[in-house]
């Protein structure tokens, strides 16, 4: 019994890894070579008007099969470029509207695939984490972005001493979460989160760099995206009236490069910062996808073609 429902369940893909490693190029040669639409894993590419910085693919809103997606290279993309910028987000929220979209590519008999390296996304979805039905509080939230990160991280650990273990104490965002879950239901945060039956089959995959290599195309993608305009993108949303504490504008990068606009830092210095800064994420990354044993790292995209070719049972097709 156990195996019919496993086999009954939406086969999915997902390629995931750390920021610049290529999983946007692998996505899309996947879902050219297997019919494949695709669902974004990425918190950031969520947004709309923040585009270069979050590294999103070239592409404009449209409609698929009456659906409406953010279409790439003819590849239709669902939950990218449609949030206002100011809104949450939260990781329940996306997982059910993910569980929707691949109900849709399933009746349309294509194969989902999930590409996005934010890791509590894919966590939710492929072991059913349920998190704490608690509301964002705009008051408290204000309060602690005025403390600093190892204040919060004090605070947290005090309220709930296994956060190490499932929060990233290095993201205020995720810190600042954590906290509010925990006061206002009066429990710790890690005790609250329960896995739930399989919604999927998930096959994950991953391209793998060593470490200097990964932050050599880290460095060379933001000196690329601040060539295509990535300053008059951070102009363009403080004109439009986006005030710095929005959602989107916590994006790493952001930041950063606003002391520059602000006078608060030379250019060299903001771009060095953004640099630093999107290195570490990188490695956090790293880190977060190692945890999970299921994930196949590859050294080359063929091999991870093949690898899904494979498991989706179209033998040994290489893109």
């Amino acid at each position: 019994m156990k195996d019919k429902a496993a086999k009954a369940l939406p086969r999915v893909v997902f390629v995931v890894g750390p920021t610049s490693s290529g999983k946007t190029d692998l996505g899309l040669v996947l879902a050219q070579n297997f019919g494949g639409e695709i669902i974004n894993a990425d918190s950031r590419q969520i947004f709309k008007g923040f585009d270069i910085g979050t590294g999103k693919p070239p592409g404009k809103s449209g409609r698929y099969e009456g659906q409406r997606a953010f279409m790439v290279q003819g590849v239709p993309h669902y939950l990218m470029d449609f949030l206002n910028p100011r809104k949450m987000f939260t990781v329940t929220e996306w997982r059910d509207k993910t569980m929707t979209a691949i109900r849709g590519i399933g009746k349309r008999k294509h194969v989902p695939l999930i590409v996005g390296g934010t890791g509590l996304y894919i966590k939710a979805l492929v072991d059913n984490y349920s998190f704490p039905q608690i509301p964002p509080q705009p008051a408290l939230r204000a309060a602690y972005e005025k403390k600093p990160l190892s204040e919060l991280v004090e605070l947290l650990l005090k309220l709930d001493s296994d956060a190490s273990q499932a929060v990233d104490l290095k993201n205020p965002r995720r810190v600042i979460r954590a906290l509010e879950v925990a006061t206002f239901s009066g429990k710790p945060f890690t005790k609250q989160k329960k896995l739930g039956k399989p919604l999927v089959e998930a096959l994950q995959i991953g391209i793998r760099h060593p470490r200097e290599e990964l932050y050599q195309r880290i460095d060379k993608s933001i000196d690329s995206m601040l060539k295509d305009g990535w300053i008059e993108e951070i102009r363009s949303a403080q004109i439009k009236g986006i005030p710095e504490n929005a959602p989107a504008m916590t994006s790493i990068g952001y930041r950063e490069l606003l002391k520059y606009i602000k006078g608060e830092e030379s250019f060299e210095r903001a771009v060095e910062m953004t640099k630093r800064s999107v290195h570490r994420y990188a490695k956090r990354q790293e880190t977060w996808f190692k945890r999970d044993s299921r994930i196949l790292w590859f050294k080359e995209k063929d091999e991870a073609v093949k690898a899904v070719g494979e498991w989706l049972g179209y033998g040994s097709l290489c893109g």
